[in-house]
């Protein structure tokens, strides 16, 4: 068992890749581009190119959710950066993001916006339209009205904890919060669950059920909008003063253990939905620094039910998203164009990726061998193909699995732009996003090739995202305790033999070829 896996055994890493390269030293490893996030030296240009070059998905998709989980992920990583990032997005980031002028730049614009009042987003995104700049489809929805369902209110008599849970509704989407609050340590709120709104009937069921199974019972009612809004907020502030307190390296990760949105990420969506709600007619809540601590129990209980509302959740997505799979290619007809693929690893900072090239009629088992080749991965753990017609891998009828073998790439991918999800190692969550960039005519070359990309891989079994940044750190601190234990697991002599900033599209080709893929 390598060092890594011995420390994940005694606890689960929860600290933030961002903020682990961050305290390195600027000589010894790469940090985040961030300017509100680093003190380095770095090219702002490149931020903002980046920043856009991310967001250019935005004007290929037509839910306006998808567009402000982009921005509440980038505003609760830069508000945990410090209290400088305000300033910095107001006076150094959006107006340079406005001079692209491009309908990329517009899409981030419109997303920052729609998720944070008080910058200067909605301004500068008016001129670009004014300019006559394209807006994205879903623009014209965040225009329409945020409608509210009931307000509910769950809470154990003792006074210990409580959900808050409603749906919001506009243009026809609706999507509900799950809000955990521990009463016993300030008010403060402990978990965010964000579900489809058909689900919102089983996420109440479960409540009670999880209730009644730990010995408790609990209580509902339904609060008016603006006392609602006033105890999200109470809960939402709390907690944010707790952040604050805390070492950045405790901070909870931005993406949980089924790769669903975290914490600060909903906690940003929230707040721009209870916006829509009546103003609270008492003040603020004043935070109450002295409470005590919520007792193990009530705590086992708050966690059994947010992992009953994230299956739901996930559960319910999935039935979203079943559409019809298209017919497969006839092997009589032409033969399949060249799919140009960029798979990037989510949540790498630097971004980590591939560009490959390979025929579009490739099988997704297939597609998974050639991910794992191209990344270095060793195959060792499993893995899902998550889809727009559903979750692929070796068939599983329970967990409702598909066969992955008789699928191909352009079956679930149709067109440029398409994109799906490929997650590697369900400890780890080895997240991926794979993209079709282009179709390409066939040449007279060997497929599949890598023709781009950037970084090598993190190795298998380091611990996810942040522990592969820990793992960096760690190697370029010779004083570090565990600096030599992690050179003998990964078999290196030296740290200079470690070079995660290493990538050769040609030796990856080569290895394709190598192992049958060519």
């Amino acid at each position: 068992m390598s060092p890594e896996s011995r420390r994940r055994k005694r606890a689960k890493p929860s600290r933030s890749g961002q903020q682990v390269v961050r305290r390195a030293s600027p000589a010894e490893v790469d940090q985040c581009d961030c300017p509100a996030c680093s003190s380095a030296d770095i090219d702002p240009q490149n931020f903002i190119d980046d920043l856009v070059g991310e967001g250019a998905h935005l004007i290929k998709t037509d839910d306006p959710v998808e567009a402000e989980l982009f921005a509440a992920n980038f505003l609760s990583a830069g508000d945990l950066a410090g209290e400088d990032f305000t300033e910095a997005l107001n006076e150094g980031m959006l107006p340079a993001v406005a001079e692209i002028g491009t309908p990329e730049a517009l899409a981030v614009l419109l997303a920052i916006d729609a998720v944070r009042e008080g910058t200067v987003a909605a301004a500068a995104a008016r001129r670009l339209m004014d300019a006559g700049v394209t807006a994205p489809s879903w623009a014209s929805e965040l225009r329409q009205p945020v409608r509210v369902g009931p307000c509910r209110r769950f809470a154990d008599p003792a006074g210990s904890a409580s959900m808050l849970v409603c749906a919001f509704e506009r243009a026809g989407r609706s999507y509900g919060f799950l809000l955990h609050v521990d009463h016993l340590d300030c008010d403060a709120a402990a978990d965010i669950v964000f579900f489809p709104a058909h689900a919102l009937d089983e996420v109440v069921s479960t409540i009670q059920q999880n209730g009644r199974r730990a010995g408790l019972t609990i209580a509902e009612e339904l609060l008016d909008p603006a006392e609602f809004r006033w105890q999200v907020a109470r809960a939402l502030d709390a907690r944010a003063d707790h952040d604050q307190e805390r070492d950045p390296a405790q901070l909870d990760d931005e993406f949980d253990d089924e790769g669903g949105p975290g914490y600060h990420l909903l906690a940003v969506l929230l707040r721009a939905r209870i916006r829509a709600l009546p103003e609270p007619t008492r003040p603020p809540a004043e935070h109450d620094a002295d409470a005590g601590q919520t007792t193990l129990d009530l705590l086992d209980m708050i966690t059994q039910i947010a992992g009953q509302a994230q299956q739901i959740q996930t559960r319910a997505g999935r039935r979203a998203a079943g559409r019809k799979l298209p017919a497969k290619r006839k092997k009589s007809g032409p033969a399949a164009p060249i799919y140009q693929l960029k798979v990037g690893l989510r949540g790498a900072k630097p971004p980590i990726w591939r560009r490959l090239e390979l025929p579009a009629d490739t099988s997704l088992a297939d597609l998974h061998d050639i991910i794992q080749v191209a990344f270095g991965w060793n195959d060792s753990h499993l893995h899902v193909f998550e889809t727009a017609y559903g979750d692929f891998r070796v068939a599983d009828r329970e967990l409702g699995y598909r066969a992955e073998g008789p699928v191909t790439l352009e079956q679930v991918a149709p067109a440029v732009g398409d994109r799906f999800n490929y997650t590697y190692d369900f400890g780890d969550s080895w997240d991926h996003e794979i993209v079709v960039e282009k179709v390409l005519s066939r040449q007279p070359i060997a497929y599949p090739r890598c023709t781009g990309g950037r970084r090598a891989a993190p190795p298998d079994d380091c611990g996810g995202i942040w522990g592969y940044a820990e793992l960096v750190e760690v190697l370029n601190d010779p004083g570090h305790p565990e600096h030599d234990d992690r050179l003998e697991w990964l078999g290196l002599a030296s740290a200079t033999d470690f070079q995660p900033a290493r990538f050769d599209a040609t030796e990856i080709t080569r290895a394709l070829a190598e192992g049958g893929h060519g």
